[in-house]
């Protein structure tokens, strides 16, 4: 992994509320992550790794310090400008499968390209290859409703590499599923990373999990805990 940084943090700090409610969610975060990197994020609830996360994604802003996506400054970015770098940079993967409930498995991982203005033959027919590279050929008019909690990942994570992200953030992808899904699900998601140069970023809990990473980050009341490349000492 030679060469700069896709994603870095540089002194990253974030502050909720103000006065007496204050609350310092993220105390200085230095972070670097190379494009094609795994990483799993662990830590506490309340450590900070969800709030870095956010951030990462764009779906949040720092209150001081920086934030590069290939070598672009994120927090100087407008709101539409950051709408457009997770559109065309950023995959997302949610415990809760975020699924729309009436829509079919092609609909929804039609979404993302939908909103690229993608012209309908062409957003179906990448929607469709999406699903077989998740193993769900023949299940793309089932909706949500019609497929197990395994599948139903299966959707999310389909629609999340649909447009070929440079990124894909997970967070806790497994938290829903039974062991043995939650392992399939697990290599399904180190086959893209490892395959198609996805850079994967996982928020998880579980160890057995963080063993599929190359890189786990601990995170404890608002800092980096521990920072180490698996097969390393922690």
């Amino acid at each position: 992994m030679n060469g700069a940084a896709l994603l870095r943090l540089s002194g990253i700090t974030k502050t909720y509320g103000v006065g007496q409610a204050a609350f310092q969610a993220l105390k200085g975060i230095d972070l670097a992550i190379t494009a094609g990197d795994f990483v799993a994020v662990m830590g506490p609830s309340g450590s900070g790794k969800s709030t870095t996360m956010n951030i990462l994604g764009c779906l949040d802003t720092p209150t001081s310090g920086s934030y590069e996506f290939q070598g672009v400054h994120v927090e100087q970015l407008s709101r539409n400008e950051r709408a457009l770098l997770r559109r065309n940079f950023l995959g997302f993967v949610f415990q809760g499968f975020n699924l729309l409930a009436r829509t079919t498995a092609l609909e929804n991982v039609e979404l993302p390209l939908i909103y690229r203005g993608e012209p309908a033959a062409s957003r179906h027919a990448t929607a469709r290859r999406a699903l077989e590279q998740v193993g769900l050929q023949g299940w793309e008019h089932h909706t949500p409703a019609e497929l197990s909690g395994g599948q139903q990942q299966r959707v999310a994570i389909a629609r999340a590499i649909v447009t070929r992200p440079a990124v894909l953030l997970a967070d806790e992808p497994t938290g829903n599923l039974d062991t043995a899904t939650s392992r399939e699900i697990m290599d399904l998601i180190g086959a893209f990373n490892r395959e198609h140069g996805i850079t994967v970023l996982m928020v998880t809990h579980e160890s057995e999990m963080a063993a599929y990473a190359k890189r786990i980050i601990r995170f404890v009341d608002g800092r980096v805990d521990t920072d180490h490349r698996q097969g390393e000492a922690a």
